[in-house]
């Protein structure tokens, strides 16, 4: 519900900080350090009802076990010089991203993967909230005429918006609309340039300032820092638009075909250890176009819970039967397969199904949880099901050679059959893949609709994949993506443990660098967003209907990019903003000693 790099989710659009005339932040974290007539110019700007400022409060003097940490103390978006994305890489070794193997694959996913349940209170609390919010948007329906076209002349015609959808759009959502949909003016990487905008109709529209403000960036998918505006992948791009041209306006099936792509399907399965792959023109885009190929009306489909919506649309568009598990539950995978297996196809009398397809991700990006991917296999072989693994936040970002969740398992990646991931999040650039043996890549590039007909990848779309993935691998003579690796690695188990230390609930695997911290009402998501910005940190938050009522969250993306530096200013501005907000929901002990970076 909200990333900054234009994938498959709304684009972050809306900002909310504090600039002067010139358009550059003031010292400090607010307008607390700015003249009088200039002070009493930005309160007016910002004064409406949605973008009234939230102060963070700085009241009582922490413990000293509390204080911030002295590497945050001179960090600060606008006085850091820009990096484009490139952050120093640390010399010194790291434990790499890789399951330890020390005890079974359900003992240490137990060990390693936190869901802490909500507080009564606070569960009853957000159920209270939300549906009050309910209640006064159905009286504000019926008091006021509200700002949006109608259907017309449309007697006879199935409506083309649902009635919830378009009264929840209208009334609950547009209340902190301005926390989504903002759009950037810079790349994506460590930091990123927020287009200022306001609102004086309570959410109904929006216009810029003409400003702009500089932010930490915490909720891009850059995981290994490859989205930049100079270095080698930057070069390397632009070298191709110039030999090749921007675009080749063609499927792969007519003009679109080229050396480059082929060489980076090569590439690609070489990368994964796989006989054979096919690259898309479109990233999540993947999923929906190529599950109606791979699937038919007498296909079961297995399918997580928590699986992305792309997944969800693919599988809708296949007409295969659809059972859903419990999020990341083997014993529940187990009943609903076996179960599967044993009745049959309902619809046709109990026959046999065609195929029986497992569908999973490695990463899932609202939970920050892991597939329990050995286990997965081992149920696949029991009940000899297909496996298809969506890769699209695990490639790159688990396992020591940044492999994805086989790699992270160490499990030969020939154990599944189909293979999908995009590269728009590690890599830094656009477009998917899916990669397996070679009679399922000839079928898919026979069958596909995605390779009949969609546009083929761009030339500096293409370059810039296959410069980063060898990077990744070593091939260009560097060590400069192990260190990235080993970077993420560090970031992820730091910020994951500072967090825990301030008391707040995180949910996901310690080893994941997609960190959802809960904070459960629909109000404190628009609170914390907005506070955030204040402080020049970029974030993003999902609730209803992305997440379920009473589990709001603001979703952390971690990056190699980012330095101690950063991630401590963060930490410090979170810890105080929990504090103020009341977010330290989580009753677990605390360590009290000091993380290690």
């Amino acid at each position: 519900m909200g990333n900054f790099d234009g994938d498959s989710e709304t684009v972050f659009e809306q900002s909310y900080a504090t600039t002067n005339g010139n358009g550059k932040l003031p010292n400090g974290n607010g307008v607390a350090d700015l003249s009088g007539p200039e002070k009493q110019e930005l309160l007016r700007k910002f004064s409406a009802p949605a973008y009234t400022e939230i102060r963070t409060r700085r009241s009582q003097p922490k413990p000293a076990n509390d204080a911030q940490s002295p590497s945050s103390i001179n960090y600060h978006p606008e006085k850091k010089s820009i990096s484009n994305g490139h952050a120093s890489i640390l010399d010194q070794e790291s434990k790499p991203n890789q399951a330890e193997g020390k005890l079974s694959p359900e003992l240490e996913h137990f060990q390693k993967t936190s869901f802490e349940e909500v507080p009564l209170h606070t569960a009853c609390l957000t159920y209270l909230g939300f549906y009050l919010l309910m209640i006064l948007g159905y009286i504000n329906q019926l008091l006021f005429v509200p700002k949006v076209a109608t259907e017309k002349g449309r007697d006879g015609y199935v409506a083309l918006y649902d009635a919830f959808e378009s009264f929840y759009s209208r009334y609950v959502y547009r209340r902190i609309k301005d926390c989504w949909n903002r759009p950037i003016c810079s790349v994506p990487g460590d930091e990123l340039t927020l287009k200022d905008r306001v609102t004086d109709d309570y959410g109904w529209s929006f216009k810029f300032t003409g400003t702009e403000t500089r932010c930490l960036n915490l909720g891009s998918y850059n995981y290994l820092g490859f989205a930049a505006a100079t270095g080698q992948c930057a070069d390397d791009s632009e070298e191709s638009v110039r030999n090749s041209g921007l675009a080749y306006c063609s499927s792969r099936c007519e003009l679109g075909d080229n050396e480059q792509l082929q060489e980076l399907e090569a590439l690609t399965a070489r990368y994964f250890g796989v006989e054979d792959a096919i690259v898309f023109g479109m990233g999540f885009a993947t999923n929906a176009l190529n599950l109606p190929s791979l699937l038919g009306p007498n296909s079961l489909v297995i399918s997580d819970e928590k699986n992305h919506a792309s997944i969800i649309l693919g599988l809708r568009l296949s007409g295969a039967t659809t059972k859903v598990f419990k999020h990341n539950n083997m014993r529940d995978l187990e009943r609903v397969l076996r179960q599967g297996v044993c009745y049959g196809n309902p619809k046709k009398g109990g026959q046999p199904w065609d195929k029986v397809m497992i569908l999973v991700e490695g990463i899932f990006s609202m939970e920050g949880s892991i597939v329990r991917l050995p286990e997965v296999i081992a149920l696949k072989k029991k009940y000899k099901a297909y496996l298809y693994l969506d890769e699209a936040h695990s490639v790159g970002a688990m396992g020591s050679r940044g492999r994805g969740v086989t790699d992270y398992f160490n499990v030969d990646p020939k154990e599944v059959d189909i293979l999908m991931g995009t590269f728009t999040k590690s890599f830094g650039s656009a477009g998917g893949y899916l990669a397996g043996s070679k009679k399922l890549i000839d079928f898919l590039r026979t069958n596909s609709h995605a390779h009949c007909y969609a546009a083929s990848i761009s030339p500096p779309i293409a370059q810039q994949i296959l410069t980063s993935m060898k990077t990744i691998m070593g091939e260009d003579g560097t060590d400069i993506g192990r260190k990235k690796i080993h970077q993420l690695a560090r970031n992820t188990r730091y910020f994951r443990r500072r967090l825990a230390q301030l008391g707040v609930i995180t949910y996901g695997h310690e080893d994941s660098p997609v960190v959802p911290m809960l904070v459960y009402l629909f109000s404190k998501i628009g609170a914390v967003v907005r506070t955030l910005t204040t402080r020049h940190i970029a974030a993003v938050g999902a609730g209803f209907p992305a997440t379920p009522i009473m589990e709001g969250r603001i979703r952390f993306c971690l990056s190699a990019a980012h330095t101690k530096e950063q991630l401590d200013f963060a930490l410090e501005a979170i810890d105080e903003i929990a504090d103020d907000l009341g977010l330290k929901y989580s009753r677990k002990p605390r360590d009290p000693n000091p993380v290690i970076y």
